[in-house]
């Protein structure tokens, strides 16, 4: 049975005081909260830009007592060229848009030669037949449930049945939903089959932290236990 992950999204964090905002958020998830969702966003592959791999390095050293899982989201219109920096900045998946990739299995090769496991993503458009014949090699697939680049987006349900068809072909493998998820939609995508929940602005923005990532949890291991 796969694990219920909550990975906060970092990009609805305090940037002013980066660590110091991921540290309020792990210590209200009481242990629960063992990966930090990282948005790259390059001004080109999406209209927006986030930061980059000297960020990432920061927050890595800053936060390494605490042995964290840092999932990658690449939005980048060139995969290839961030892998390496990616891994010396302390990155532990890579998870690449498959729309950006010109050459899918250079990027999983590249990825793999890093040391990090390998994630690939697909937009709200791209049909989830074009993944499947690289699904047995990733570590993880996303599923966007909102058009890439900007936080504070609305919830696409009707994302969800490419989420249950890669459930059904890959019972072992880590889906993540991502985009606008919070505890008033997480037991549609739990349902659905993704047990790695991204959640942005519902976990940073909640008033109460620790009820949010609870709930986000307990979702995905009531659906996964049925």
């Amino acid at each position: 049975m796969v694990c219920s992950i909550v990975n906060p999204s970092i990009l609805s964090a305090d940037f002013a005081d980066l660590a110091c905002d991921c540290q309020r958020i792990l210590d209200a998830g009481n242990g629960d909260v063992k990966w930090l969702h990282i948005d790259i966003m390059d001004g080109h592959f999406v209209p927006n830009i986030s930061f980059g791999p000297p960020v990432l390095s920061c927050l890595t050293k800053k936060l390494a007592d605490r042995k964290l899982f840092y999932d990658c989201h690449m939005m980048v219109s060139n995969p290839l060229q961030w892998v390496e920096p990616m891994a010396e900045a302390g990155g532990s998946q890579y998870t690449f848009h498959l729309e950006a990739a010109k050459d899918p299995q250079a990027v999983i090769d590249k990825v793999k030669q890093h040391g990090m496991k390998v994630g690939i993503a697909i937009k709200p458009g791209t049909p989830v037949e074009d993944v499947i014949p690289w699904a047995n090699q990733a570590d993880m697939i996303l599923v966007m449930t909102v058009e890439p680049g900007f936080g504070g987006q609305k919830f696409m349900p009707d994302m969800m049945p490419k989420v249950r068809v890669l459930r059904q072909k890959y019972p072992e493998l880590n889906l993540e939903v991502d985009g606008g998820l919070g505890e008033g939609n997480v037991d549609v995508a739990a349902e659905a089959g993704a047990n790695v929940i991204v959640a942005g602005t519902s976990v940073f923005k909640s008033p109460d932290v620790a009820t949010t990532v609870q709930v986000l949890k307990n979702s995905v291991e009531k659906h996964s236990a049925k």
